[in-house]
């Protein structure tokens, strides 16, 4: 079986043209202004790991196009059983699920789901894989602030190697010609990290990675990934810590993401989180109307 037409496993294979159709509808979704789209359908949110930002920002878009949503945590249900993936699945659709979003720590379990499923399957992060949503609102964010695309060099910092954030922003990011620096310890951004997509460059050196920047987006670091990987956490803070300094080194109007949590003292300084030029709690609120442009696209209702 193929994936239910308006699945969204992954950005890799989305073409150009059907990001920007999904970003020009977001900019027409508003929560405070309910569209009813969706009225009457149901949406599963299947979530196998943790989440606040994700998983919220997908219920609140699902209820303001009015949608019913149903929560299904690890914790708690049958997955707790050992009941499988695919039965999940099944139990889910029998019980009048319309779409499934889903969240799980192995890749590959949304493209699993879809291929026995009859209907639209939502990649809500997959193991190291791809985070499409979070890929989505994090252009509609940077669109909201510069407009376009052309020309601009996104700086990718932090850990790439667990990032699946990182990954879906290659993807993206690249199909339209945006120049992509990822930047982190060697460790954290091999060298192979250059075949996510085409044109990304990889250093090591966070001042290379900012000039001439107009996108700084920084990435969750985990203490005790780095203790794992022998990171030196006084090392890293040294060398990869985004300071008003070192910002400055970036364009005067570069703009710092971040998908969350941010760690403050260990990816950011407070005087960077709380800047004039960070739009953290930007992109998290962007985060509903594209989701709801998703879930719209899920249900045949982006036009």
């Amino acid at each position: 079986m193929n994936p239910a037409r308006g699945s969204l496993l992954g950005i890799e294979h989305l073409e150009a043209a059907e990001i920007l159709r999904l970003l020009k509808f977001a900019r027409r979704m508003n929560p405070d202004n309910p569209r009813f789209l969706l009225k009457g359908k149901r949406v599963l949110l299947l979530f196998y790991e943790a989440s606040t930002r994700t998983r919220s920002s997908f219920e609140i878009a699902a209820k303001s196009l009015g949608a019913y949503t149903v929560l299904i945590q690890a914790a708690g249900s049958s997955i707790e059983k050992g009941e499988s993936l695919l039965d999940t699945g099944y139990t889910v659709r029998a019980v009048g699920a319309d779409v499934i979003v889903i969240r799980h720590p192995n890749a590959g379990a949304p493209y699993l789901m879809a291929q026995h499923v009859d209907v639209p399957v939502i990649n809500a992060g997959d193991g190291l894989h791809e985070h499409p949503s979070q890929a989505l609102l994090d252009a509609y964010t940077i669109l909201r602030n510069k407009k376009t695309f052309k020309e601009l060099q996104v700086a990718i910092v932090g850990d790439i190697f667990h990032s699946r954030v990182a990954r879906s922003a290659c993807h993206l990011l690249s199909k339209f010609g945006v120049r992509i620096i990822l930047c982190g310890p060697p460790e954290l951004a091999p060298f192979i990290a250059t075949t996510i997509a085409p044109g990304v460059r990889v250093t090591r050196y966070l001042e290379d990675a900012l000039r001439g920047t107009d996108v700084v987006m920084l990435l969750r670091v985990q203490k005790e990934r780095l203790a794992g990987m022998q990171i030196d956490l006084a090392d890293y803070i040294s060398r990869y810590q985004m300071t008003t300094a070192r910002l400055k080194i970036a364009k005067k109007d570069a703009i710092v993401m971040h998908p969350g949590p941010i760690i403050r003292g260990l990816e950011l300084t407070s005087e960077v989180a709380d800047g004039p030029q960070t739009r953290i709690l930007e992109e998290v609120r962007n985060g509903v109307p594209t989701r709801m442009a998703v879930l719209a696209r899920a249900m045949g209702k982006m036009r």
